[in-house]
């Protein structure tokens, strides 16, 4: 564990897509020296789908720009498909372009955390500090599923009465096989 960590990552298992080797053993060595427990790493956003079950990580860690699936199909399917494991899983984008349009696009279909390249072990241990500090809920729209897109908790202006209700299932608590488990695992020890 990192110099001034405050969450040990050894429990965890990450899955990291980029189709670029370089940039994947780039984060290999990064997770490593954050230490995270187990990395899967691939080059193949859709074989990474098609084996998400087998896999089972806790985190998913995905590059924008890929071929013939990129980042953002990949979140979507997360999200959306029938045959997405695991819907709930915490999933992280890399791009090497975080202008405005491309970090709402990602919010959009349901990443959590957007992270610009070059990546550093601080960035990337910042986003997992988000992640286990700040959940956000899950909701589900009829355009949308994936965590509240919005940061903070704002109340309602000039003290009106909150328009959105939140249900059961939109809480994202409990309502996932396995989601508590995987909430402890990216929590302190």
């Amino acid at each position: 564990m990192p110099n001034g960590s405050r969450y040990s990552l050894d429990n965890l298992h990450v899955l990291a897509i980029d189709d670029n080797r370089h940039m994947r053993m780039l984060l290999q060595s990064i997770l490593n020296a954050l230490g995270v427990g187990k990395v899967t790493e691939t080059g193949d956003a859709t074989q990474a789908f098609e084996d998400l079950a087998e896999i089972n990580p806790d985190l998913v860690i995905v590059d924008w720009h890929m071929e013939p699936l990129n980042g953002i199909e990949f979140a979507r399917k997360v999200r959306t498909s029938k045959e997405s494991p695991n819907p709930y899983l915490p999933i992280i984008m890399l791009s090497g372009y975080s202008d405005l349009d491309r970090v709402t696009e990602a919010r959009d279909v349901g990443v959590n955390e957007f992270l610009g390249k070059p990546v550093s072990g601080k960035s990337l241990y910042s986003r997992f500090v988000t992640l286990i500090d700040n959940p956000r809920p899950f909701v589900r729209t009829k355009t949308y599923f994936g965590p509240d897109r919005r940061r903070q908790k704002l109340g309602p202006p000039n003290g009106t009465p909150e328009r959105r209700k939140e249900s059961a299932v939109s809480s994202g608590r409990g309502d996932a096989p396995g989601r508590q488990e995987q909430r402890s695992r990216l929590s302190a020890r």
